[in-house]
């Protein structure tokens, strides 16, 4: 399994935290991949135009503010990986179990597995003052195991991931319903939106924690200070 966070300059603090966490569960044995868009743009695999407005992004292909660098750059992952079993998680989380165990629990042969959250959030700012915007099957696509050997994904290209809107990207449009799997939610539980699940294996940073400065404090805060002070 290779495994690729999302990467944003100003939430750095969360994808070295997130990769340390990913190699102690693993016993160093998954070396995390960033998915730097700045890298993507040099090797010619990412055209998308954005603007910078302000302190923020903004997409002129879904004429919309972006609140990370990684929204789109995610979708690259199974032509990245070509084979095999991939999985993307956003930055903001915490590796607390090893995340080959997810290919134990999935059942059948289907392209994509995720977590099928069902909540719309109130909050309309997050991370530092970006906006937050909710769309259908919000959460989804922060946590993905992709099954890259599957011919659905094929159909998934790069002028897709360039030139889609980010809300049809996010809904998995390529995709029928069928061909989406069941991840456990033990694997993107969503700290202090969601009752914590047995036997965590991901936790998700999804409203912030202490890598933003001003962070108003979390239930998970702790642990994520313990995983930011592992050894690289």
């Amino acid at each position: 399994m290779r495994v690729f966070i999302g990467y944003d300059s100003r939430e750095d603090a969360a994808a070295i935290t997130a990769a340390r966490s990913l190699k102690k569960v693993t016993n160093g044995q998954i070396e995390p991949e960033l998915l730097k868009s700045a890298r993507l743009y040099d090797q010619g695999l990412l055209w998308r135009p954005v603007d910078q407005r302000g302190s923020e992004d903004y997409d002129l292909t879904s004429n919309e503010y972006t609140s990370t660098r990684f929204k789109n750059t995610r979708f690259l992952v199974p032509m990245l990986c070509q084979s095999g079993h991939a999985l993307f998680v956003d930055c903001d989380v915490v590796f607390l179990r090893d995340p080959r165990e997810m290919l134990d629990e999935v059942l059948g042969a289907q392209a994509l597995y995720v977590v099928k959250h069902h909540y719309h959030t109130g909050e309309q700012w997050k991370m530092v003052n970006q906006r937050q915007k909710w769309y259908p099957r919000k959460n989804w696509s922060s946590v993905m195991l992709f099954n890259c050997d599957h011919p659905a994904n094929r159909r998934l290209s790069l002028r897709d991931v360039n030139e889609r809107t980010a809300q049809r990207l996010h809904s998995f449009y390529w995709l029928s319903d069928a061909e989406i799997g069941l991840l456990d939610p033990a694997w993107n539980w969503l700290v202090d939106v969601q009752p914590q699940p047995k036997n965590l294996g991901i936790a998700h940073m999804t409203l912030g924690g202490p890598w933003i400065d001003g962070w108003r404090g979390g239930s998970f805060d702790e642990q994520w200070l313990a995983a930011a002070a592992l050894a690289p």
